[in-house]
């Protein structure tokens, strides 16, 4: 009998590393050709790797949460028969974002090999959540998912852990003590944000500009397109109309609309707007990219936003989906406070956030009347954008929302 080890493919673009996010055998286990090995996390997205051989897995090359080097020794398995190792044909790879794994990579001397998501009968669920299963011994074929398309969540393994146990926990004493602690080790897309953010902030010097906005008109102008068209064109948000605001300041203020690579000292000012849309996912903020949003009109907009940000939360956004924006958009949409700091999406320059829209007295031609107002928090980065700037660039933005009819006119 002889021995294959499978080594962490190279996954292209220059990924060097990847982090192991799940394993999905174990030491001892029987497995079949193609079947996932491991689950393994580039800087964006989440790649399964099969394996190119049938065999019993004899051990496993790196614990959950470790980094591993591109040519690393990631499993070693018995195979039936001596020689070289099976190849599986090339393909380009184009590895979704995290939870559920779809891409695949193939043996240790291959490229990686694309598979359509989700195979048939195969149970949805985040890395993570596999994981999680894996180590309580849950069967996830048993597990009923609560989101989209079935996908099983951590709310799901805990309900199902109720239901064997066959009644619901005691609650606790209200008032008793309580000396509990988890420690969770921080891996993943919770990782790669964690470094991102603190990557950002350690290395921009950042400066916020809160400007409120009178939505009144523009609220009452949306209201009335999605009656006009409700039926035959996608639904406004908000959001949409902030972007189209968006890309008509910018021709006016470039230095907004850039990334600035600090080792070189060059800023790249775009001419093509590239909105990040910062969206909340179960496991953690993605970043899907709007593209090429000078070219679109408000329900082009809003089409391409929905679909981005249903594919970045079932987890089937591709890297080019996840890359390459010029500037971001970030709303907590009806929780979004007051105000807010944003931190700036490295290596751009400059991040709008949204807060939420509230109705308030105003005083409006010496009488106070009800408005609908929502405030602006912008960041810049300080070292290629002034202060005067960043305000003109705000103050543009807010004049198309508050005379919405600038919106559809040049």
């Amino acid at each position: 009998m002889g021995t294959h080890a499978i080594k962490v493919p190279d996954l292209g673009e220059g990924i060097a590393e990847v982090e192991l996010v799940a394993w999905r055998v174990q030491p001892g286990d029987t497995v079949a050709e193609d079947q996932v090995l491991a689950d393994v996390m580039t800087d964006k997205a989440t790649v399964e790797i099969p394996s190119p051989v049938a065999g019993k897995v004899l051990a496993l090359g790196g614990e959950v949460g470790q980094q591993m080097a591109v040519g690393a020794e990631l499993i070693r398995i018995d195979v039936e028969a001596q020689g070289e190792a099976v190849q599986v044909p090339a393909a380009p790879a184009r590895a979704p974002a995290p939870a559920p794994a779809v891409a695949t990579a193939a043996a240790a001397t291959s490229p990686p090999a694309v598979r359509t998501p989700p195979s048939a009968g195969k149970p949805l669920a985040a890395p993570a959540v596999r994981h999680r299963a894996a180590v309580l011994g849950i069967d996830l074929q048993q597990v009923p998912g609560s989101a989209a398309e079935g996908r099983i969540l951590h709310e799901d393994l805990d309900a199902w852990l109720l239901r064997r146990q066959g009644a619901q926990a005691p609650s606790p004493p209200r008032y008793a003590e309580r000396h509990d602690e988890e420690a969770v080790p921080v891996t993943g897309v919770r990782r790669r944000i964690a470094q991102r953010m603190q990557d950002a902030m350690r290395r921009i010097p950042h400066f916020t500009y809160v400007e409120e906005v009178d939505v009144t008109e523009l609220e009452l102008l949306r209201a009335r397109l999605n009656e006009r068209w409700g039926s035959e064109r996608a639904h406004l948000t908000l959001l949409p109309l902030l972007v189209r605001a968006i890309v008509l300041a910018v021709p006016r203020f470039p230095q907004v609309n850039a990334r600035f690579d600090d080792e070189t000292g060059v800023l790249t000012r775009h001419g093509a707007v590239h909105a990040g849309i910062a969206t909340q996912t179960a496991v953690g903020l993605m970043v899907p990219v709007l593209r090429h949003a000078e070219a679109r009109d408000p329900w082009s907009s809003a089409t391409e936003i929905a679909r981005l940000a249903e594919a970045a939360r079932a987890g089937r956004a591709t890297r080019d989906e996840l890359s390459g924006s010029t500037l971001t958009i970030t709303s907590l949409g009806a929780l979004g406070g007051i105000a807010s700091t944003p931190i700036i999406n490295a290596p751009e320059v400059a991040i709008v956030g949204v807060n939420r829209i509230v109705q308030r007295p105003v005083m409006k031609d010496g009488a106070v009347v009800a408005r609908r107002m929502m405030n602006l928090s912008s960041s810049f980065d300080h070292r290629v954008v002034d202060g005067q700037l960043a305000a003109e660039f705000v103050q543009a933005v807010r004049a198309s929302l508050e005379c919405p009819a600038l919106l559809f006119v040049e």
